[in-house]
């Protein structure tokens, strides 16, 4: 067992998003942008080039940096900057060490951290929808035209197709994917100084300069305005996640309830996993299960994040400091949410005849054309979205 992980954490933490977060991520990304900060100060004339080189090459491992002497600073400075700049200083020659984190100030460096861990987090979770997607449209494209009762408030209610049930699937993992996709797209870079005025830099035109150019190198976009206590971007990400999470915990849910005893239209894989301790005949649904756990947990820690959003004047006391925590977990609920989802969409095993058999006992000769259009339909979107044409078993195979 590697470090960091417990009892709950391979169940509750799966998948890699979680790895993105850590604190030695996090560390990293600080360091990311306290070189990201020099570079972009060389640029703009005002710190020798010699300088930002070594402060880069101090920046660039994370390993000699001492992450729980840090951690203990934070607690007496009320972040981790105050003693990570001071440890980054003291690899450096004087006259290299006076230009270390130049005019910015320790919001600016963790609000750019906390940016940068995003990004990466969420393309390890995109990873993974994506792969939910590409199960969602195979199975849609398998079961097109396999009849089975449709449910609506838990009772059975008309004709429909597995096909459009997992096309409903695809249709909502893709616009979370989506919507994911043009938040990280839209994360900005923070760089304001002491109180958002760019006033540690010789005027606001090189300060703004240094700023585009800080962005730049980190792979973020360049912020309109400093955005210190006006925390919209921190609100969008929250939204996009636990929207996210949502969309995925639905689709879970649909997994369980499938796999009810007395439903039985779905099983998924049938290995060593999903045994009870009291009942041998059983055999749960354990990864979806699973993803519906870690997506149930995105509602209270997002609401958590839009709390936050009210800070006072230019710095918050105690609302900007609740938010690292809580996103990190955002993060990795909603990537094991993923995961999860993931492993039971590519373990599904259809069970055509319990489909028609509970069909049956409706007792509805209603035809599901319609049903079988609207998987093609959300195929085609999905094929022109993601240039999947080859790697999707063609819905107008087999037509009548």
């Amino acid at each position: 067992m590697s470090e960091g992980e417990g009892l709950f954490t391979q169940t509750h933490e799966g998948g890699h998003v979680r790895h993105e977060v850590t604190g030695r991520a996090w560390l990293n990304a600080m360091l990311d942008a306290e070189a990201a900060l020099a570079g972009a100060c060389a640029d703009a004339g005002i710190i020798p080039t010699a300088a930002a080189e070594a402060i880069a090459a101090a920046c660039v491992d994370p390993a000699p940096y001492d992450e729980t002497r840090l951690g203990a600073l934070a607690a007496k400075t009320g972040n981790p900057v105050v003693g990570l700049v001071d440890a980054i200083r003291r690899k450096l020659p004087p006259e290299f060490a006076e230009h270390v984190h130049y005019g910015a100030t320790s919001q600016d460096i963790v609000d750019t951290a906390a940016m940068l861990a995003a990004r990466r987090a969420i393309s390890v979770l995109r990873n993974d929808i994506a792969a939910c997607a590409r199960a969602a449209a195979e199975l849609a494209a398998r079961h097109r035209d396999t009849p089975m009762v449709a449910r609506t408030l838990l009772q059975q209610a008309v004709p429909t197709t597995f096909g459009l049930k997992a096309a409903l699937w695809l249709h909502a993992i893709g616009a979370a994917d989506r919507r994911l996709a043009e938040v990280q797209d839209a994360l900005p870079a923070q760089l304001g100084g002491a109180a958002g005025t760019l006033a540690g830099y010789p005027d606001v035109e090189t300060g703004w300069q240094i700023v585009q150019v800080f962005a730049a190198r980190l792979g973020l976009a360049a912020p309109q305005f400093p955005w210190h206590t006006a925390r919209y971007p921190i609100a969008d990400l929250a939204g996009a996640l636990a929207t996210t999470a949502g969309i995925l915990g639905k689709v879970s849910l649909d997994l369980v309830l499938l796999a009810q005893t007395e439903v039985a239209e779905i099983t998924l894989a049938n290995d060593e996993r999903g045994a009870s301790s009291s009942m041998p005949h059983k055999r749960n649904p354990v990864a979806a299960i699973a993803a519906r756990s870690a997506a149930k947990q995105a509602p209270g820690l997002a609401a958590t994040l839009f709390a936050a959003m009210e800070q006072e004047h230019e710095r918050a006391a105690g609302a900007w400091h609740a938010e690292w925590l809580i996103l990190s977990r955002l993060l990795t609920c909603t990537g094991s949410a993923a995961f999860w989802l993931r492993d039971a969409l590519e373990s599904i095993h259809p069970d055509e005849q319990r489909m028609a058999a509970n069909l049956a006992t409706l007792g509805s000769k209603a035809s599901t054309n319609s049903a079988a259009a609207l998987v093609d339909r959300a195929l085609d979107f999905y094929r022109l979205s993601t240039n999947q044409h080859d790697n999707v078993t063609d819905s107008h195979e087999g037509k009548s």
